[in-house]
């Protein structure tokens, strides 16, 4: 435990709280989109894989920075993060990609899909968000 390793976790920690924190604050105001339209389809789309694609990142350089802290619990919280932030791109923006090729194309029954799959995406990111401040206590 070395004074830059902590100094290093401190600064991912709160890195990685940035982002998550921005991310669904940026999110939940997109509800007010009738999801109707395949351009807002695409805007949620590529919010969604920006965030994936920094999340997983940010929580990559916690997951380190806590393993060369010696903080072996919180290496793992963050490496669930990482592989979550992982998985859900793997399977939520394919289906986004689906979705709203189907919006295009005029189909009513995608619409409440997307919205569906948008707003458990808003609770998957409030989950994490709450995990990552409910930690900080123990820090």
């Amino acid at each position: 435990m070395t004074p830059l390793a902590n100094s290093a976790a401190l600064f991912f920690t709160v890195a990685l709280l940035m982002v998550t924190a921005y991310f669904f604050l940026g999110s939940v105001p997109l509800l007010v989109l009738k999801h109707d339209d395949p351009v807002d389809a695409k805007f949620i789309r590529s919010f969604y894989n920006t965030y994936y694609q920094i999340a997983f990142i940010v929580a990559l350089g916690t997951t380190l920075s806590y393993a060369f802290s010696a903080r072996p619990l919180f290496a793992v919280g963050a490496a669930v993060i990482m592989v979550l932030a992982w998985v859900l791109r793997g399977k939520f923006i394919p289906k986004m990609d689906a979705l709203g090729t189907q919006i295009q194309a005029h189909d009513t029954v995608s619409i409440p899909v997307f919205r569906k799959m948008h707003k458990t995406a808003i609770l998957i990111n409030l989950a994490q968000l709450v995990a990552i401040v409910g930690s900080l206590g123990a820090y």
